[in-house]
């Protein structure tokens, strides 16, 4: 037995290679390089003020509370199933305007696949794709389990080779030319590294670059199983955030110092586009390269479209939800129709977002920002949760602990995280137009207010009567 329990640890190494690829993405490179010299401050907020003090209190709660629900359960445990509800209802719909923010990047491979490079940031044609495709994976994941069928094609297609095919053209661009003044990167000034009034327009930029770390908080459910926890928890996730801080900044100076004129968020082949022509590389590369991308995209698409909805299926049958929704019942793969549907049918109207802002960047900022605005909800309820366990649970073990004695440290991690959360999404909404502030409000407030009114008028029966239909 104890060979057995050896065997499944987790050593440090192992740990931050399994931080790193929970939010490792080449998709938020264009976000990070949009914002010039300034990155690299916007970078250093999001990493010691927003990613840090996540891991840290996330840490704490994983070891407490080491079964399976990560911040739902962690939620549910500290301040009530009210809270634990709202939060899965949150980490569910985030999804929606980010779902819309990952497919939009579909449209400008395809266009780069077949050689249109004037659809890349065509509206309709963005919309379209989104539709079409996210349609297209939603109908597969009926019949067939698409997150086992295409999980490590995705990965190799979406994320391995883009991230080696830009870095090291990127290095090969840049060796050859140098720094361009012309480029999106400028003239370097070391006061560009800062924010200040020439800089100041890039605040815009901070929320994406903040979304770059979203999701950081599940690679704390290895802790019970990581080699000595209290320092190594620690260690390894300082090591997984200088590695992405690093891996988002090098790749986002390359790309901004490569690309002259408009920079295009939500396409990423545009960098290796850019890289060929100076290199003097064929343009096929670019052809092939956004065929495997496409492809990537779609496929890790498919996977992700099922894995929020397990939450929500547990929550139906827990009653927290009316029965005549479905969301209790599942197919052959544990999955079910209803939530698919229903996730298909909100992302369409997201997707219209392209419609109302025809200008695909401006669109593109309104959907990661509003995502990134959702999931840092989550986190401010797991920080209120965790300053509460600290008085309710004093007692309670905890393999991790932030601050060896006392209160003081926690209480001072989690107000750097709740004001580096306020801060940032005001930042957001000054930089942005009146129209884009108006509708992240309005998106943000009505996300965060249903779960609430759901959970207000939920019913005894709702259990009951989903029992009754489960047989139990």
């Amino acid at each position: 037995m104890s060979g057995e329990s050896k065997s499944q640890k987790i050593n440090l190494l192992a740990f931050i290679g399994m931080t790193c690829a929970l939010v490792a993405s080449v998709r938020n490179i264009p976000g990070v390089s949009a914002a010039g010299w300034t990155m690299v401050f916007y970078m250093a907020v999001s990493v010691l003020l927003y990613a840090l003090p996540i891991s840290l209190i996330s840490g704490e709660y994983a070891g407490m509370f080491p079964g399976d629900g990560g911040p739902e359960l962690w939620v549910t445990s500290s301040l009530g199933e009210k809270w634990g509800f709202v939060t899965s209802w949150l980490l569910w719909v985030q999804m929606f305007p980010g779902m819309v923010m990952v497919a939009s990047a579909l449209a400008p491979t395809l266009a780069g696949t077949v050689g249109m490079p004037e659809l890349e940031q065509n509206n309709i044609f963005t919309l379209a794709c989104i539709l079409v495709v996210y349609w297209a994976v939603t109908l597969l994941n009926f019949k067939y389990d698409m997150a086992k069928i295409g999980g490590k094609i995705g990965v190799w297609l979406g994320l391995y080779i883009p991230v080696a095919a830009l870095f090291v053209l990127g290095l090969a661009a840049l060796a050859k030319t140098g720094l361009d003044p012309k480029s999106v990167l400028g003239r370097f000034g070391a006061g560009k590294l800062v924010l200040d009034s020439e800089t100041v327009s890039s605040l815009k930029y901070l929320l994406p670059i903040m979304f770059v770390f979203t999701g950081i908080e599940m690679s704390s459910v290895y802790i019970t199983r990581l080699e000595n926890p209290t320092k190594n928890y620690f260690r390894g996730v300082i090591s997984a955030l200088v590695f992405m801080a690093l891996f988002n900044v090098v790749n986002g100076f390359l790309l901004a110092d490569a690309v002259e004129g408009k920079l295009e968020l939500d396409n990423i082949a545009q960098g290796l586009a850019v890289y060929c022509r100076v290199l003097g590389l064929p343009p096929v590369l670019v052809n092939i390269f956004c065929l495997m991308v496409f492809i990537g995209f779609a496929v890790q698409l498919s996977a992700w479209a099922t894995g929020p909805s397990k939450t929500i299926t547990a929550s139906a049958r827990r009653g927290l939800y009316p029965p005549r929704f479905g969301f209790w019942n599942t197919n052959g793969h544990d999955v079910s129709i209803s939530i698919l549907l229903t996730q298909a049918t909100v992302i369409s109207i997201f997707a219209l977002s392209f419609l109302l802002i025809p200008e695909v960047n401006e669109a593109f900022l309104l959907l990661v920002s509003t995502t990134t605005v959702v999931y840092s909800i989550v986190y401010l309820i797991m920080g209120a949760g965790i300053l509460k366990l600290r008085k309710s649970r004093p007692d309670l073990a905890r393999p991790f602990r932030i601050g060896k004695k006392g209160d003081a440290l926690i209480w001072i991690i989690t107000a750097v995280m709740f004001a580096t959360v306020v801060i940032s999404t005001a930042a957001s909404l000054l930089a942005a137009s009146a129209f884009d502030a108006f509708a992240e409000l309005i998106m943000a407030a009505a996300l965060f207010i249903a779960p609430l009114i759901i959970y207000r008028y939920r019913k005894p029966s709702w259990k009951t009567d989903v029992k009754k239909m489960l047989g139990e």
